[in-house]
C-alpha cells in the first residue's frame, strides 16, 4: 500500500502490523475525538483538520504563522490571525523539485526545505536541499543549496532519505539528518542495480552547512565531505528530529531498525560516531557484523518472526559486512530513568522488562516506539516543573481498542516530558521521562509557541493539528493575559 510504503520510507516506523490510520470520531459528531491529557493543568484542543502525508509543522518566527509540509512535497501556511485557521497551499513539488519532502526549517524570513528526488527511472535518488527568501515580495526567491550525486535508492521500505532539518542558535549553520538506505547495514542494491550497496558517505550521518552556501554537489565520498567540513557526526540510523536545547546542546532522536533494538536519543557533537550499523539500542550489537551468525527468531528473542527484514531475508548469514572502523570509540545515548518509554527486551533472558522494576536505563526509549517532534522550552516561557525542559512525542503505540498489545509498546502515540541531566562521570546525559497527553493518532511533528505545543498527525486521508496548552511560567501568564484583554 502507498501510505505503508512512503510512511516507512519516511520516518522507518518498522511496527509488524502497521495498517492506515482510522481518524475516530465521536458518535453524532462531526470532530475527532481529542487526546487525553494526562494532568488536570494540560488543555486539549483541536486546533484544524489537514490534509493526508503531512510531515512537518513549524512557526515563521517572523510573521508567527504556522507552515505545514507533506511528505509528497506541499507547503502550507496556517495563518494565526485567521478564525478559524485555514491552510493555504504556498508550493509544491514543482515548485522546488523535491518529489519526497521530509525536512523544513525557518531562519527568519528564510524557509530551507529538505528531501529526495528520483533519478534513474526511480531506481536511484539524489538528495535536495533548497531555500525560499520569503521577504522578496509576491514571488519568493529560490536558491539551491545542494544536489548530491545519483545513489541507489532501494525496494524497501528502510531508505529514509534527507530528512530533519535545525538551524544553529546563533544563526549561522543550518543540520540536516540524512538516514540509513538500510535497517541495519544490509546490501540493498534495488534489484542489482547498484550492486553491494549498503550505506554510504551521504547516508546515515548528520551534515552541516553555512547557511548561505548555494549550488554544492555533494559527491559520494567521505574524505572529501569531511575535509570540506559538511559531515558533523555519523553513526546515527534515522535522526528523524533534531533540537538544541537552551544551553546550546543538539540533541537527535533517532529510530532503531526491526531487532528490538531500543530507539536512541543522542547528544550530537562533532566529530563523534554513534554506532550504527554496529551498535544500536543503548549498546547492543548488530548480530549481523558477525561472519557466523545464523538468524533465527524461534531463538532469537530480540527478532520477531513477523519482521519486515526477517520476512524478506534482511536478517542473514553475512560475512562480507564491514568491519567496525579501526580507533573509533562510539558514543552512547542519553540513559532514559523512566518512569515512562524504558521498556527493553533483557540481553540474557529475552523478556521484556521495565527500567522501574530494574533500575536499569534504558538507552533510550522503548523499541518500534518512533520518538518525534523533538523541541525543548529554550524561552523558559513554562511553569517551574517543565521550565528549559525537553518534549518529545511518539508516533507509536498500541491502537485504540485493540486487544493486541506489544509486549514492547504498552503504550504510545503520546506527549512525553524530558527532565534531563548531566552526567560529569559519563560525559552523557540522563533523562527522566513522563508521559503528558495520551491518543494521538499517528502524531509526526511539533513545535513550541509560548506555553502551546501544536501537534500535527500524519493521516492517511487527512489528519489534525492539535492544540495543547501547557502551565505557564506565572510572568509569562500575566503577560499573555494583558495581551488578551487588549484585544
Amino acid at each position: 500500500m502507498k501510505f505503508i510504503t512512503s510512511l516507512r520510507k519516511q520516518i522507518g516506523v518498522l511496527a509488524t502490523a502497521l495498517c492506515c490510520p482510522v481518524l475516530l470520531y465521536a458518535q453524532g459528531s462531526d470532530a475527532p475525538i481529542p487526546p487525553t491529557a494526562l494532568r488536570p493543568d494540560i488543555k486539549v484542543e483541536h486546533f484544524l483538520a489537514v490534509g493526508p502525508e503531512a510531515v512537518r509543522l513549524i512557526q515563521h518566527p517572523v510573521t508567527g504563522d504556522l507552515y505545514y509540509t507533506t511528505f509528497t512535497g506541499d507547503v502550507f501556511r496556517v495563518k494565526m490571525n485567521d478564525q478559524p485557521p485555514v491552510a493555504e497551499k504556498v508550493f509544491s513539488a514543482a515548485d522546488h523539485g523535491i518529489t519526497r519532502l521530509q525536512g523544513a526549517a525557518f531562519l527568519k524570513n528564510t524557509l530551507f526545505l529538505a528531501g529526495n528526488i528520483s533519478v534513474n527511472n526511480n531506481k536511484g535518488t539524489k538528495g535536495r536541499m533548497v531555500r525560499y527568501d520569503l521577504a522578496s515580495g509576491n514571488k519568493p526567491e529560490m536558491t539551491v543549496v545542494f544536489n548530491t550525486v545519483e545513489y541507489g535508492t532501494n525496494k524497501t521500505t528502510f531508505d529514509h532519505g534527507w530528512n530533519a532539518l535545525e538551524i544553529s542558535p546563533d544563526g549561522k549553520y543550518i543540520y540536516v539528518n540524512t538516514g540509513a538506505r538500510t535497517d541495519h547495514g544490509e546490501v540493498q542494491d534495488n534489484g542489482g542495480v547498484y550492486p553491494n550497496a549498503r550505506d554510504n558517505a551521504l547516508t546515515a550521518k548528520i551534515f552541516r552547512f553555512p547557511v548561505n552556501v548555494k549550488n554544492l554537489e555533494l559527491p559520494d565520498d567521505e574524505a572529501k565531505l569531511k575535509a570540506d567540513g559538511y559531515i558533523y557526526a555519523e553513526g546515527i540510523r534515522n535522526a528523524y528530529d533534531m533540537a538544541f536545547d537552551g544551553n546550546g546542546n543538539l540533541f537527535a532522536v533517532s529510530n532503531s531498525g526491526d531487532y528490538d533494538h531500543a530507539e536512541d536519543m543522542f547528544w550530537v557533537r562533532k566529530g563523534h560516531h554513534y554506532g550504527f550499523p554496529w551498535v544500536m539500542g543503548g549498546g547492543i550489537d548488530n548480530p549481523q557484523q558477525y561472519p557466523d551468525w545464523q538468524p533465527d527468531p524461534e531463538k532469537d528473542p530480540f527478532m520477531s518472526k513477523f519482521a519486515h527484514a526477517w520476512l524478506m531475508r534482511y536478517f542473514r548469514n553475512d560475512p562480507d559486512f564491514p568491519k567496525k572502523p579501526a580507533g573509533v570509540k562510539f558514543t552512547g545515548p542519553v540513559l532514559n530513568m523512566g518512569p515512562d518509554a524504558n521498556e527493553y527486551r533483557d540481553r540474557a533472558t529475552g523478556l521484556v522488562m521495565d527500567g522501574d522494576s530494574t533500575g536499569v536505563g534504558v538507552g533510550t526509549f522503548n523499541a518500534h516506539s518512533s520518538p518525534l517532534g523533538l523541541f525543548f522550552d529554550t524561552k523558559k516561557a513554562l511553569a517551574d516543573d517543565f521550565k528549559g525542559d525537553g518534549f518529545v512525542i511518539r508516533y507509536s503505540g498500541p491502537r485504540r481498542n485493540s486487544t493486541l498489545v506489544h509486549p514492547l509498546k504498552k503504550q504510545g502515540r503520546d506527549l512525553l516530558h524530558l527532565d534531563m541531566t548531566y552526567n560529569k562521570t559519563t560525559d552523557n546525559y540522563t533523562v527522566k521521562t513522563t508521559r503528558l497527553v495520551d491518543g494521538f493518532t499517528e502524531p509526526t511533528d511539533a513545535v513550541l509557541v509560548d506555553n502551546t505545543v501544536y501537534i500535527i498527525e500524519y493521516g492517511g486521508k487527512g489528519g489534525n493539528i492539535w492544540k495543547i496548552t501547557l502551565p505557564a511560567d506565572s510572568k509569562m501568564a500575566k503577560k499573555s493575559r494583558r495581551k488578551e484583554a487588549r484585544k
